[in-house]
């Protein structure tokens, strides 16, 4: 008892370690690490707008934050020794026909306020620069065109993070599973897609990549070989009228990778298919891409895909997504070799042959009667 306990536990964390094994997860994530990269991280600052579009939120608004705090502070201090130099602190006791460099600055933190109301233009009246000294003059143009590249920066990123075409992807989906099944007379993959939005996604295309590990003639081993996999639906793959969910499908046929296998073989591959959809928004015109992925075990053999589209007594076109990923078992042949063999001797039964070494030979007819 306790060996067959320990061998189910050995095949249950293999089978969950297999499982964690893909390089794509379903919610379109890439599985990847870069380890001795030769080249500096500082090589991403040259690429500094990507690199803070790809920041996490929780980094992007303490950047946020730490520009605006971080250079109202530095310019208090500038306009703190500006002030101190002209002697317009209280400490220096200045004379009453004395005219300072900015009016009411008493110390740093008049300074930050002032800097404060300079950078963003809040201009509350109290201080301000007199035309005493060129060089507050020059700080305050300097400063008033830094604040607005700042400004600009920054709240374009954050614009720029939220109207992303990556969140727009979060409302397509895809079937949990993907399916064999005969569909018209071909055995075919199938996988259902849809858009969880009323609005369309222009010129969308569907495409997928079977990854696996091969062996070259030569003895080279190549991880994460990459197969090109042609999707298609009944309208063709080109520019879908992606309202409402689709089933796209892929024809297993001489040239197809999954020629080869069979229902009874099938979880014994190794292989990750990969599964693209491009299209471009239509509100924002950006391009979108999704992907997901599945493993052998994620593949159904002998299944089809459940009804969805109803039409109801209004005339409206009902969609039931608790129907999206149900699957209904159906009569499919094993392998896809075996339906082409089947095909062909159904072909064969149908058409005679000639046997070029028969030769017809004819008799006179006699008569062993006499008269």
């Amino acid at each position: 008892m306790f060996d067959y306990l320990r061998k189910r536990f050995t095949s249950h964390i293999r089978e969950r370690s297999r499982r964690r094994a893909r390089l794509v997860s379903k919610d379109g994530r890439c599985n990847i690490e870069f380890g001795n990269v030769e080249q500096s991280r500082f090589v991403f600052l040259i690429d500094i707008w990507t690199t803070i579009l790809d920041l996490r939120w929780r980094y992007k608004m303490t950047i946020f934050i730490s520009a605006f705090l971080g250079s109202w502070f530095l310019f208090g201090l500038l306009w703190y020794v500006v002030a101190y130099i002209h002697k317009d602190l209280p400490e220096f006791n200045p004379s009453i026909n004395h005219t300072p460099c900015v009016e009411n600055i008493n110390g740093l933190t008049s300074a930050f306020l002032f800097s404060l109301e300079t950078q963003v233009t809040i201009g509350y009246g109290f201080r301000c620069v007199t035309e005493q000294c060129a060089t507050a003059i020059f700080l305050l143009i300097f400063q008033s065109i830094l604040g607005v590249i700042i400004n600009s920066f920054m709240c374009g990123a954050i614009l720029a993070k939220i109207s992303r075409s990556k969140n727009r992807a979060k409302t397509i989906t895809f079937s949990k599973n993907a399916v064999i099944s005969k569909r018209g007379g071909k055995l075919c993959l199938l996988i259902r897609v849809a858009n969880l939005r009323k609005s369309l996604l222009i010129g969308s295309h569907i495409y997928g990549k079977l990854l696996k590990t091969t062996i070259t003639p030569e003895g080279e081993t190549i991880i994460l070989d990459q197969v090109n996999i042609e999707f298609v639906v009944d309208a063709g793959n080109e520019n879908l009228f992606f309202i409402s969910p689709l089933t796209i499908y892929h024809i297993i046929d001489k040239n197809s990778p999954f020629f080869h296998m069979a229902a009874e073989t099938i979880l014994q591959q190794d292989f990750e298919l990969v599964v693209f959809l491009d299209g471009t928004v239509e509100a924002t015109s950006a391009t979108c891409q999704v992907r997901t992925s599945y493993i052998p075990e994620e593949v159904l053999w002998g299944y089809r895909f459940a009804p969805i589209v109803s039409k109801t007594k209004e005339g409206k076109y009902r969609v039931d997504f608790q129907n999206f990923s149900k699957t209904v078992a159906v009569e499919t042949p094993h392998c896809a070799f075996c339906l082409y063999n089947e095909k062909e001797a159904k072909a064969k039964e149908k058409k005679g042959y000639d046997n070029p070494g028969f030769v017809l030979s004819e008799l006179s007819e006699t008569s062993d009667t006499k008269m």
